[in-house]
């Protein structure tokens, strides 16, 4: 309780309607659904893959579509909402299509996505306050730009000598650096942030990286 109070004064909450509330989760809903189509369609090797696959598979893009989703909320708890029905419409989609129509059923993966779903909305919650100034609102803004970071960097391991996808690694390279800008861009309120945040950010994912500790997911690179 005590530290809800705490937060309060971090960001304040806006004032929404119920129309407002349910649009929002809806459109959450409608976003989730498509790309979560969309990474099944590229998945398919009878498709032109464009590299989505190859950043699909990861958690960066979603981590970063969960952010924007998070911080252009009304409230902490419609962020948690949001990111929620966002997670649940992308695995939904990709996994109904992936047993229904290829009558494949990865039970290792829909475990793994749905931790990340289940803990998604806590996530979402405290990300809400990242969008001020602030020693608390700065690390939570760290924290995504971190993982884009080492993701990122670690593409460079991203394939070994029997695949054939080397020509795409700075292509992926590059959509992980424009993420982190568009993060650094359109989220801090005071773009003096930027000088905390990137500088942490990189600390953050050099220790991550030396110490192979990325929560033990480097496999799914």
């Amino acid at each position: 309780m005590e530290i809800y109070k705490k937060l309060t004064w971090v960001r304040i909450t806006k004032k929404t309607t119920t129309k407002q509330k349910v649009i929002s989760i809806v459109n959450a809903l409608i976003i989730g659904g498509i790309l979560g189509l969309l990474a099944k369609i590229v998945d398919n090797p009878y498709y032109i893959d464009l590299g989505f696959t190859d950043i699909g598979d990861r958690l960066g893009i979603w981590i970063f579509v969960a952010t924007l989703l998070s911080v252009f909320s009304y409230s902490p708890k419609l962020a948690a909402v949001k990111v929620f029905a966002f997670f649940g419409a992308v695995l939904t989609v990709y996994y109904v299509y992936t047993v229904l129509f290829l009558n494949f059923f990865p039970a290792r993966e829909i475990v793994f996505w749905s931790m990340c779903a289940a803990v998604a909305p806590v996530c979402a919650y405290m990300m809400w306050y990242s969008r001020e100034s602030g020693f608390f609102s700065n690390i939570m803004l760290a924290l995504p730009i971190t993982v884009l970071l080492s993701e990122g960097v670690e593409l460079r391991n991203a394939y070994l000598p029997i695949h054939t996808h080397y020509y795409l690694i700075p292509w992926l390279m590059g959509i992980y650096l424009l993420m982190i800008v568009v993060l650094l861009l359109i989220i801090p309120k005071n773009k003096i942030q930027f000088l905390i945040i990137l500088p942490l950010s990189i600390i953050l994912s050099f220790f991550l990286i030396k110490c192979n500790t990325y929560f033990g997911l480097w496999e799914y690179v």
